[in-house]
């Protein structure tokens, strides 16, 4: 259950889910067993209404789950985004 936002700096306690955004994250480990089918895992977390107006969250392909902060606009096809040190997680 989700108890708090996500953001480890924020903490806020979650009350009511008017505001914020909700992030659904497939934590399954793969089959440990050739042929055995893959119990699938799913874990929530949720980014207050402050929050989630400047952060989202990534699962990247390690499965390692994080709050980034949103890039300031979108990029065009083919347009390569800077890399500042506000980028690194929480």
């Amino acid at each position: 259950m989700v108890n708090n936002c996500a953001n480890s700096r924020c903490g806020k306690p979650l009350h009511y889910l008017r505001e914020g955004r909700i992030f659904i994250f497939d934590v399954s480990a793969g089959p440990s067993e050739p042929g055995a089918k893959r119990l699938r895992h799913l874990e929530h977390y949720w980014l207050c209404g402050g929050c989630s107006e400047t952060m989202t969250m990534e699962q990247d392909d390690r499965a390692v789950i994080r709050v980034i902060p949103k890039l300031a606009r979108i990029l065009e096809p083919g347009e390569v985004a800077p890399v500042a040190a506000s980028m690194r997680a929480f």
